[in-house]
């Protein structure tokens, strides 16, 4: 079977012509099977491109009390944490410790196809409370506990994707403060434009930098676009003018790009974030097709390289969680949201 292409159009061979064609140019097929990935792993989808999951430590929180690090650090109450993305399939990166299912990554959300942000709001609210359901007939669980996890009062903006990718994220956001939640984006950075451009912003701002230098950057998170590197560089210039909450948070994968103090300090002292997040690579999903274990930094690898990393930079040990595999840092700025 080969394919030839003329200006862009595929010509196929007569033998199974009519499927090639379908796999070709139906993407709805891709999109099915991209649905049926997400939700075997757990995932409510929204609409066209957004997507809800419980994290790991929602259940902890509503069946054994053990809430997660967000809550240690910043006082968000982990059972009461709407997790969800706006960005399921776009990235514009690969990094090779994402946990997340890459198969069919897309770089872009076009405005005319994305859906309303009340309607991701209202339906992704909708997702976390069927999903919350489930723990009702657990007896380990508290009723008013689970009361409680049915009106969330925070959205972690993370899950998987690049959520800056979805074009009316700021709006999203001013209908979440709205309704009264307190709101996080993870972001790799990649889309300055985006953060500069924003009228309503997060109540907390995280951007991922987990490579020191842009030979590390290119080999560990794989960038789909061009210049991500600069990119990054510039939303780190512009992060101190930003009026929100600001997190820096390392990713650190042994092997790769743990050490390098003084290049990350560099980075961090340009950003100037509230706060840092040395965190561990976790060895699950399918990063486990990238990486192998012996990637997973132990927490007191963590907390070392926390140590030196803190003198470069001004800032001091506040916090840490052992099983979360995290330290933060900060500088006098008030860690409660």
């Amino acid at each position: 079977m080969y394919l030839k292409f003329y200006r862009d159009v595929a010509v196929v061979p007569r033998v199974g012509r009519e499927d090639l064609l379908i796999s070709l140019f139906m993407p709805e097929r891709m999109e099915k099977q991209l649905r049926h990935i997400l939700e075997k792993q757990g995932y409510a989808i929204v609409g066209n491109h957004s997507a809800v999951k419980h994290c790991h430590w929602l259940r902890k929180s509503l069946l054994f009390d053990v809430p997660c690090y967000k809550q240690t650090f910043y006082g968000i109450e982990s059972h009461r944490c709407l997790q969800m993305t706006p960005a399921a399939n776009q990235c514009t990166q690969k990094c090779l410790f994402c946990w997340r299912y890459q198969g069919f990554t897309e770089t872009k959300i076009d405005e005319k196809d994305a859906d309303e942000p009340e309607f991701v709001f209202e339906k992704s609210l909708e997702a976390h409370r069927q999903l919350v359901s489930g723990f009702k007939g657990d007896d380990r669980c508290d009723e008013e506990k689970w009361k409680e996890a049915r009106e969330p009062k925070h959205v972690a903006c993370s899950l998987t994707g690049e959520p800056t990718l979805y074009p009316f994220l700021s709006d999203f956001f001013e209908v979440c403060h709205r309704h009264g939640m307190t709101t996080f984006l993870v972001t790799n950075g990649t889309t300055p434009e985006v953060l500069e451009n924003m009228d309503t912003l997060p109540t907390q701002l995280y951007v991922s930098l987990s490579a020191p230098n842009e030979d590390i950057y290119k080999k560990l998170n794989c960038p789909l676009i061009k210049h991500g590197w600069e990119r990054l560089n510039r939303t780190l210039e512009i992060l101190p003018s930003l009026g929100t909450r600001t997190v820096i948070r390392h990713t650190l994968v042994d092997g790769w790009n743990l050490g390098y103090e003084e290049e990350y300090a560099k980075l961090d002292k340009k950003a100037e974030p509230w706060f840092i997040e040395p965190k561990g690579y976790v060895h699950v999903g399918y990063s486990r097709e990238r990486l192998t274990e012996g990637n997973m930094p132990s927490h007191e690898k963590i907390r070392t390289f926390s140590e030196r990393l803190a003198p470069l930079t001004g800032y001091e040990i506040l916090a840490g969680r052992e099983e979360s595999r995290v330290i933060l840092l900060g500088r006098g700025k008030e860690r409660k949201i």
